[in-house]
């Protein structure tokens, strides 16, 4: 008797992610790209250096698709390790202007955040502000708070600033800066924002969805420290406002290509797009979506047009740089 072929069932396909964004709008995204799609996603958290090497480590044998991150830092280190396969679509080239992705397709940046000042509205009026340059002046002796060199958001800054002024001005302005700081470099965006209110300083350099995430709190907490801040948009005059991202590739070895690519397709939707300005008050890269509502309060503002691959080839130069400006 002749034994007939059975077909085996068909296995759903999946995605691997790794990611070092741990965000809530995340979870919404993957939800929705699997809506859409039937791909499961499977993700793999944790420090985007500690990825970055985990990624190297398992070389042409990783079950890792997409790298996802926050900081251009991030993605270039990535790059720099040969980690990305460069990868495009009708959506991406409509979708992510030139700006705001690696000129080769090796990654894409899906929302942005911006570098603002945050200020106390008892000690410091807004005409008081101006630059992140103004900031090194003799006014603002033991007024500044940050946080330390050792995190992407003020590598990438301190990078951007050295394409549009070179070394030698971005080395004395990150020394102003120290000399003006009111205490030394400790904690997280959130920490500075609350050492304003809180009396401890008057002005913090931060980003903007830290302040968003309490403006938009229900906490009594929360609602007391907005109460006696303010957000300034600098150099709105110049160049604008330093802008870094979010962002994602196709790794080099990716087992799930084509499905990778249709994650960053997705990611450059109209939908995603609104994730991520609603639920964590980023930015949309994609002309249309409006930002969040607490984020729309702040009102329009002039951004950099630096691209922003730029941040990650200036950042060496700029870890070395803080270094020798003593910005902890």
């Amino acid at each position: 008797m002749s034994m007939g072929l059975v077909a085996a069932p068909a296995l759903a396909e999946e995605l691997n992610i790794y990611s070092s964004r741990h965000y809530p709008s995340d979870e919404i995204l993957f939800g929705k790209f699997k809506e859409q799609t039937g791909i499961e996603v499977k993700l793999l958290q944790g420090k985007a250096p500690e990825l970055v090497e985990r990624i190297r480590n398992e070389g042409a044998n990783s079950p890792a698709d997409i790298f996802i991150t926050t900081d251009a830092a991030n993605l270039w280190r990535a790059q720099d390790a040969g980690l990305f396969q460069p990868v495009t679509s009708d959506r991406l080239k409509a979708a992510i202007p030139a700006q705001f992705h690696e000129p080769s397709g090796l990654w894409y940046a899906f929302a942005t955040r911006a570098r603002v000042l945050v200020y106390s509205k008892e000690r410091v009026k807004p005409g008081d502000l101006s630059t992140y340059e103004a900031l090194t002046g003799p006014a603002w002796k033991g007024r500044i708070v940050s946080r330390s060199s050792g995190n992407e958001y003020v590598q990438s800054m301190t990078a951007g600033l050295i394409a549009h002024w070179g070394e030698d001005k971005t080395e004395a302005w990150a020394k102003g800066i120290v000399a003006n700081f009111a205490r030394p470099p400790q904690g997280g965006d959130t920490d500075q924002i609350k050492a304003v209110a809180a009396g401890a300083a008057d002005v913090a350099i931060v980003n903007h969805y830290y302040f968003a995430r309490l403006a938009a709190s229900d906490k009594p907490e929360d609602k007391a420290i907005v109460e006696k801040v303010a957000l300034f948009f600098p150099d709105q005059d110049g160049f604008g406002t330093h802008t870094n991202v979010s962002g994602a590739g196709v790794l080099a070895h990716a087992p799930h290509k084509d499905a990778a690519i249709k994650f960053l397709d997705y990611l450059a939707s109209p939908e995603a797009q609104a994730i991520f300005a609603e639920a964590n008050n980023e930015f949309p890269i994609l002309d249309g979506v409006a930002p969040a509502s607490v984020v729309q309060q702040f009102g329009p503002f002039k951004r950099d047009g630096l691209p922003i691959a730029k941040l990650g080839e200036n950042n060496a130069a700029a870890v070395k740089l803080l270094d020798r400006a003593g910005w902890q």
